[in-house]
């Protein structure tokens, strides 16, 4: 769907029917996963960002902040944004995120251990209705800890995509494992241990 060029947004799940401790597998309604929305405190605002896409999603409170930011020159946009550049022109890429030192519902305190970086492109509306994937989403660079910096609070990454010749997409997930995918929870899997956070995407195309 990024792919066709639709603005198609994540939210995390907070569906509660059973509490584990209760005998079920479910948890409070932000016990686990939150939706973090960029917005004034009003209901007008906070709906107009879970329409606009200003969400990144988080699960045991691995993130309380994550901020993306893609500029070229002067002209920026942020998560849920778009940014119109010239043709094989560079883009800065800059994340900034807040791994809080807290404890999270569980009582742990877990930490960020790499932050990915994701791109595709932007190819219009597909013949094949049943094609459920687009071949030029990949990984494009991987951080860990030896490659961010400490502003403040923050952590901050700061990249270049150059010469770019198409309309992409650019995201942002990070974890605290040490798995290049988030795979499929094997039951009985200590969900605490398996933490992730996504951001929605910036849009980029071209003049």
């Amino acid at each position: 769907m990024l792919g066709e060029g639709r603005r198609w947004w994540i939210t995390a799940n907070s569906d509660s029917h059973i509490h584990w401790t209760e005998g079920g597998e479910d948890f409070w309604p932000g016990e686990y996963s939150k939706t973090y929305v960029l917005a004034e405190k009003n209901h007008a605002d906070i709906l107009d960002g879970i329409r606009s896409g200003r969400v990144f999603v988080t699960t045991g409170d691995l993130v309380s902040e994550l901020w993306v930011e893609v500029s070229a020159g002067d002209a920026s946009a942020g998560i849920g944004g778009e940014l119109t550049i010239g043709e094989n022109s560079d883009l800065t890429v800059t994340i900034r995120f807040l791994d809080p030192d807290i404890q999270n519902a569980k009582g742990d305190n877990p930490s960020v251990n790499r932050v990915d970086l994701i791109t595709g492109q932007i190819h219009g509306i597909q013949d094949n209705m049943g094609l459920d994937v687009n071949p030029s989403t990949r990984v494009v660079a991987r951080f860990g800890a030896e490659d961010w910096k400490k502003e403040g609070d923050y952590r901050v990454i700061r990249t270049t995509i150059e010469n770019v010749d198409h309309d992409m997409y650019i995201r942002v997930r990070g974890t605290n494992t040490s798995d290049l995918e988030p795979l499929t929870d094997p039951r009985g899997e200590d969900p605490w241990s398996d933490l992730w956070f996504y951001s929605n995407p910036v849009f980029v195309g071209l003049q």
